[in-house]
């Protein structure tokens, strides 16, 4: 496999590629997009077969550090796209840029063709591509099915004077009230509805959160650290209800620090690094990728220390075992610590 991911290396060959082609075999309807994408070199910014959103020269500062610093990203349609990265590595920043809750120095974004810069959350939810927070943002003192409704697009009765017509909405209030109940039933909230959102656990809010973008028949789900404080008992559920996303056709793109949850759910990685792409393919080449590692535990990580390096390390670990037999034998003075470890001061 390529060592070096911003390297233009061929998709793998031999066994390693035998067991893609074995994998796509055996899941060629529950997973269109690893089989779209098997042949995809692992490159960053790599052209996908059927992008849904695109990503181009997309630059985000705040004063003198750059948050996000995106060349080129293709994101493929109908696949889980894992945003994998060090904290601090930019993964919700370009999250907010991507959705309008955020405006870049520079760049464009696209989603099937359709330019989404300039435009504001909730018109961006219009066309389709919603999303989730790390922070959960259920509103507290409404019910779970008003939160549900919430999530509903083009309601009527929002409207001042369609509100004085009760007719004209009633219909459709039914209608989303038992497309939510439905969800509800779904994601095991339904003997929650009349419940305060408040009263929720954290994993309940996730699902209820997850539950109420599905409101808006969206078409690419954005999900931002899904799993993150949630019960280990609800972690399960989640993952199915994100590969159920997938089973009717949406867009998954989820932020997650868990690789086992990644290489589980996962048909294509990015990883990102200050702000940068830095590495890009199926789940099971990036815990081999040298500059992915180098990104986690740093450059220098498993690099031999220089004799010069050895013995200052040696001579600080004899001075604190000389100082901690000195301790307890009750025979420390302050003219045994060198000054530059004395504590007295």
């Amino acid at each position: 496999m390529p060592a070096d991911p911003m390297s233009p290396e061929p998709a793998p060959t031999g066994a390693h590629a035998a067991s893609l082609d074995r994998d796509a075999a055996d899941g060629a309807v529950r997973r269109p997009a690893r089989t779209a994408l098997q042949d995809v070199p692992w490159e960053v910014g790599v052209a996908k077969p059927d992008p849904a959103v695109v990503v181009d020269g997309v630059t985000r500062t705040f004063g003198g550090l750059t948050a996000v610093s995106v060349d080129h990203l293709e994101i493929q349609r109908g696949g889980i796209t894992g945003l994998i990265g060090p904290n601090g590595a930019g993964k919700t920043t370009l999250f907010n840029l991507l959705t309008g809750f955020d405006a870049p120095n520079r760049g464009t974004w696209t989603f099937d063709g359709r330019s989404l810069a300039g435009l504001a959350p909730h018109k961006v939810a219009r066309l389709g591509v919603v999303r989730t927070f790390q922070l959960t943002k259920a509103l507290s003192r409404l019910t779970v099915l008003q939160n549900m409704l919430l999530g509903a697009q083009g309601q009527k009765g929002e409207r001042f004077f369609g509100a004085l017509l009760p007719g004209a909405w009633r219909g459709q209030e039914r209608a989303n009230t038992d497309k939510a109940m439905e969800l509800l039933r779904r994601f095991k909230l339904d003997t929650k509805k009349d419940d305060f959102a408040g009263t929720l656990s954290g994993g309940q809010r996730k699902l209820l959160e997850m539950a109420r973008a599905l409101m808006s028949d969206p078409r690419v789900v954005m999900l931002d650290e899904p799993m993150a404080g949630v019960n280990p008992a609800l972690t399960q559920s989640l993952l199915g209800h994100v590969k159920d996303l997938r089973e009717q056709g949406m867009t998954v793109i989820f932020v997650e620090h868990d690789m086992d949850v990644v290489r589980d759910i996962s048909d294509w990685v990015v990883v990102m690094a200050a702000g940068r792409v830095i590495a890009e393919g199926p789940p099971e080449s990036i815990s081999q990728n040298q500059a992915v590692v180098d990104a986690y535990l740093g450059a220098h990580h498993d690099a031999p220390l220089t004799v010069e390096e050895e013995d200052r390390v040696l001579a600080q670990a004899e001075r604190e075992i000389a100082r901690e037999e000195h301790v307890a034998d009750g025979e420390i003075l302050s003219s045994d610590v060198p000054p530059e470890e004395r504590t007295d001061r």
